[in-house]
């Protein structure tokens, strides 16, 4: 494994998290732009089409075709729950930064290594837009925190009764928004970008005056029971690592198909999971 802070994608969030302490109450639409350009690090993916989704409702919606992949019934929804769906995280930014323009080529990637389309959507943000809105935006159709609105999405259609996606995939995902986990401190010298203290504060924004122990916010107090295949990975540098670990032990326990990764590539996993279809 490579040591930490030895990459790009390192070195803008080490860049990031020293502007951010050097201005605590950094306006947000400054947080929003220095968070918005991951993608200068990121290729091209070749092959892959982009074109703007015009019924996405509320939400802005981008495509990510792979040449491939163009006639799949196959969908990789990265951030809505329909059959022939994959769930993904939307890119974090603890639900008040990224959009589907800081995500593009990152998402082409995964498309393409899926052999699958990929929809992205921008759900509201906060403080803008607080608990339960990013949900509703999702469940009702209108389209890291990505990573537990991918999982909290499920959990609501579940409750509704609706159809469930084919899988739920969440990269670093944000479960534990009490911060009851050990890594959240442990691996704080490690972690790039993403802190307590920042978390706070975006939870804050997030759930205002909402409880944080509700299961749709705090993903670690839900039933997973009857959860989709689901494939999560985290960073073992990570302040989040054990986040994700807890779920996927608690999800295994009652029966859901769960694997857990640190290092892998998730196009493979979908692959061989789902084929081609």
């Amino acid at each position: 494994m490579a040591e930490p802070g030895d990459d790009p994608v390192a070195r803008i969030f080490q860049k990031t998290a020293a502007q951010m302490a050097a201005n605590p109450n950094m306006e947000i639409s400054t947080l929003r732009a220095c968070l918005e350009v991951f993608h200068t690090v990121c290729t091209e993916s070749t092959d892959v089409t982009y074109q703007e989704e015009p019924n996405a409702g509320t939400c802005k919606g981008l495509w990510e075709i792979p040449v491939a992949a163009k006639d799949s019934s196959n969908v990789i929804l990265y951030f809505q729950g329909r059959r022939n769906l994959y769930l993904c995280n939307n890119g974090g930014g603890g639900f008040v930064t990224n959009t589907t323009s800081s995500h593009r080529r990152m998402v082409g990637h995964l498309a393409k290594a899926s052999n699958c389309k990929a929809l992205s959507l921008e759900y509201r943000l906060a403080p803008e837009a607080q608990f339960p809105a990013q949900i509703d935006d999702a469940s009702n159709g209108r389209d890291s925190a990505g990573g537990n609105l991918a999982t909290a999405v499920v959990l609501k259609l579940r409750e509704l009764g609706e159809p469930l996606p084919a899988a739920i995939i969440g990269f670093s995902p944000w479960y534990d928004v009490e911060f009851t986990t050990g890594t959240i401190e442990t691996n704080s010298s490690t972690d790039a970008l993403v802190q307590k203290d920042t978390l706070a504060n975006m939870r804050t924004m997030f759930l205002g005056d909402h409880d944080a122990k509700d299961p749709l916010a705090n993903i670690l107090n839900a039933d997973p029971k009857g959860l989709p295949p689901m494939y999560l990975a985290a960073g073992g540098y990570e302040t989040l690592l054990d986040s994700t670990t807890k779920f996927a032990e608690k999800a295994r326990e009652v029966g859901v198909d769960v694997t857990w990764r640190t290092l892998e590539n998730v196009g493979n996993w979908v692959q061989e999971k789902f084929g081609k279809a």
